[in-house]
């Protein structure tokens, strides 16, 4: 039987970019942390108010081209 140790060493922990550059992007235009989960069809980006939701949804061509995404973007209230 496989330990633990084994099993884990083997797996990347490491995030997709999807999520770093969506949170870099974020983070330098706003000054705010966000999460990003990676769905199959989407990518949804949890944000704490409904104000910066709103701004991101207006800018998610601009999102979309500047992290290199080709899939949907989806914004959630509540961090």
């Amino acid at each position: 039987m496989d330990s633990l140790l084994s099993i884990l060493s083997d797996k990347n922990f490491d995030e997709p970019p999807e999520i770093s550059s969506i949170k870099k992007y974020v983070q330098d235009e706003f000054q705010t942390d966000v999460g990003v989960q990676v769905r199959d069809r989407d990518i949804v980006v949890m944000v704490p108010n409904a104000a910066l939701a709103g701004t991101l949804r207006m800018r998610g061509p601009e999102i979309k081209r500047r992290c290199q995404l080709d899939k949907r973007l989806t914004f959630r209230i509540g961090k």
